[in-house]
C-alpha cells in the first residue's frame, strides 16, 4: 500500500535526523495529505521545519484543476481543443470539436494547367472523410473558444504542426468553407501556376474572424459575417515536404476542426 505523508510525518522524519534534501525528495515522490492553512504553517515553523521543506509541502498540496469538455464558462479549465458555444439549447454548454487530420491530398485543374502551359492554376486540396461534421449549429454567427496547450507543453498533440512546433494563437488558423463532395469534404491548401507555387489556404478562400485572449492560452473567436448553411472548418497545415513541384504544396495535408451550419 502506498503511504500518504502528513504534517506530523514530515516533522517526525526531520526529528529522526533525515537531512533536509532527503525529506524534500520524500515529499516530492510520495502522496501527501498536508494541512497548509496559515496556523498549520506557523506550527510547522515553530517545530523547526525549514522553509524549503514547507515550500515542498505547499507545492504538493496544490490541487490540479479538473478539466472540462462541456462547461459553458470559458474561464473554467478545458481540455485543449476548439469548442463551439451552444447558445441555442435550453441549457448552455460547449461542444468540443474533434480534429480530423487529412493526410490525403488531391489535385484539381491539372488539365487546364497543362493545356495553358501553366497560365491556368492547378490546386491542391485536403480531403476530409465524410459528407458532414458531427457538430453543427443553427446560428450563422457562432462563437468559438480555443484552448491551446500550455506554453512549452504540447503533450495533447491537438495543435502540433510537426517537427516539435505547435499553434500559438488563433491567428495561425484559417476558417474556410469546405467543398461538399460525395463521401468527403475538401479544402484547398495549395495552388500552382506559371508564376510559382503557393502552399496554405488562399486568401480569397478565408472567412474573416476576430479573436480576443481571455487568459493565457484561452481565446474567444467570433465570425465577421453570418455564414450560410454548409460545411466549414478551422484549418492549419501540418508540416511536410518542400520543393517547387505542385505535389509539394501541402503534401502533408492539414488538421481540420470541422463543423456545420444548418
Amino acid at each position: 500500500m502506498a503511504e500518504t505523508l502528513s504534517n506530523d510525518d514530515v516533522v517526525m522524519l526531520l526529528e529522526a535526523g533525515l537531512g533536509e534534501e532527503a525529506v524534500i525528495a520524500k515529499i516530492e515522490t510520495a502522496d501527501g495529505n498536508y494541512i497548509t492553512d496559515t496556523s498549520a504553517l506557523l506550527d510547522l515553523r515553530s517545530r523547526g521545519v525549514p522553509s524549503s521543506v514547507i515550500a515542498a509541502m505547499l507545492k504538493r498540496s496544490v490541487v490540479e484543476p479538473e478539466l472540462s469538455d462541456s462547461s459553458p464558462d470559458p474561464l473554467v479549465p478545458h481540455f485543449p481543443g476548439v469548442y463551439l458555444m451552444d447558445d441555442w439549447s435550453p441549457v448552455a454548454r460547449m461542444w468540443r470539436i474533434d480534429p480530423t487530420a487529412s493526410t490525403q491530398t488531391k489535385t484539381g485543374g491539372i488539365l487546364g494547367y497543362a493545356i495553358t502551359g501553366g497560365i491556368a492554376s492547378a490546386s491542391v486540396k485536403a480531403v476530409i472523410p465524410g459528407e458532414a461534421a458531427q457538430i453543427s449549429t443553427p446560428n450563422g454567427n457562432p462563437t468559438f473558444y480555443i484552448y491551446l496547450d500550455a506554453p512549452g507543453d504540447a503533450s495533447s498533440g491537438t495543435f502540433s504542426t510537426g517537427f516539435g512546433a505547435s499553434i500559438q494563437s488563433p491567428n495561425e488558423f484559417s476558417l474556410v468553407r469546405l467543398a461538399e463532395k460525395k463521401g468527403r469534404r475538401e479544402a484547398r491548401i495549395g495552388s500552382m501556376n506559371i508564376a510559382g507555387a503557393k502552399a496554405g489556404v488562399m486568401d480569397k478562400d478565408q472567412i474573416p474572424f476576430t479573436y480576443e485572449q481571455l487568459k493565457p492560452g484561452v481565446f474567444k473567436v467570433t465570425i465577421g459575417a453570418a455564414m450560410e448553411e454548409g460545411q466549414y472548418g478551422f484549418i492549419f497545415p501540418l508540416g511536410g515536404g518542400v520543393g517547387p513541384g505542385i505535389g509539394q504544396a501541402g503534401t502533408a495535408g492539414a488538421r481540420v476542426f470541422a463543423f456545420g451550419v444548418e
